[in-house]
């Protein structure tokens, strides 16, 4: 069964195999554990944070006696579609793939700690139960407002996570091509092109190059890029009222409207007609 939210105090559940496709953001309060990531083993203590997209990628887990940990995870798709394109959630995946931890004081434990507790509170597994006999608008109420307390959750960690940067410089070469891609990506460019040969060209290296260093700096796939880039548009341009599907596919130069509204359904878990209709008040 796929997970979308899960809130957990297990240390070890950390890296199972259902959680393959979220993002987790985990929270030592007190004692101490270690894991492997990118075949580097990092160290945990109390007021570390752990943002990892993907963390079946940890390995060798182990925990000290009295370790304490917090962690929530969610849908990587969903936390993405969430933010704009030129946010950390592009640029900030060269640095958290190369270092996944980050060290906060008391304060910033205290926030985040609230910020995980109130998403928390909100996972009803007996509201899981009745999921298939509930109506699909409270389906999406519910996840108009878990996206709304993890965003919240999101912009507490980017301000941390933003200072962390600051001090850190990545001038390898295969940083800089990703750099670079993310760049390109803050353009707007991916509402017209979104083929990884479109950009291997423009950064004047193969497309197997660009796939492979992207994959090994990031842990992501070119692909996963633009797409990023790419929602925030298409949400932008359905929310347009002005426009009708027809036109929104043509300016993003869709080759048909049956894929366009296949691509929609991918990206934003339905169709373009009923994300527009998502849109209209309740009655």
């Amino acid at each position: 069964m796929k997970i979308d939210f899960l809130y957990s105090t297990d240390f070890l559940a950390m890296n199972a195999p259902e959680l393959g496709h979220t993002c987790m953001h985990l929270l030592c309060t007190a004692g101490e554990g270690s894991f492997v990531f990118n075949e580097k083993c990092y160290h945990i203590v109390k007021n570390d944070l752990v943002v990892m997209p993907n963390p079946t990628r940890a390995k060798n887990l182990a925990a000290a006696p009295g370790i304490e940990v917090e962690w929530f995870a969610a849908d990587n798709k969903f936390l993405h579609s969430l933010l704009p394109s030129n946010n950390y959630s592009i640029g900030g995946s060269i640095s958290l793939n190369q270092n996944p931890v980050i060290k906060v004081d008391d304060r910033q434990a205290e926030i985040l700690l609230e910020d995980f507790h109130r998403l928390c509170d909100r996972l009803d597994d007996r509201f899981h139960r009745l999921c298939d006999r509930l109506d699909d608008r409270y389906l999406l109420f519910y996840r108009e407002m878990m996206g709304s307390l993890c965003l919240t959750m999101m912009y507490d960690i980017f301000e941390l996570h933003a200072r962390r940067d600051a001090t850190d410089t990545h001038s390898d070469r295969t940083a800089i091509i990703v750099r670079q891609l993310t760049d390109l990506l803050a353009t707007g460019i991916s509402r017209t092109e979104r083929d990884v040969s479109y950009y291997a060209k423009r950064l004047n290296v193969s497309t197997k190059y660009l796939s492979a260093t992207v994959k090994r700096v990031t842990g992501h796939s070119v692909s996963s890029f633009i797409d990023r880039a790419t929602v925030p548009i298409l949400k932008k341009y359905l929310n347009d009222e002005r426009l009708s599907l027809t036109q929104i596919a043509d300016r993003m130069n869709f080759t048909s409207l049956s894929y366009f509204s296949r691509y929609c359904t991918k990206h934003l878990g339905q169709s373009p007609s009923d994300y527009r209709r998502s849109l209209q008040p309740r009655g």
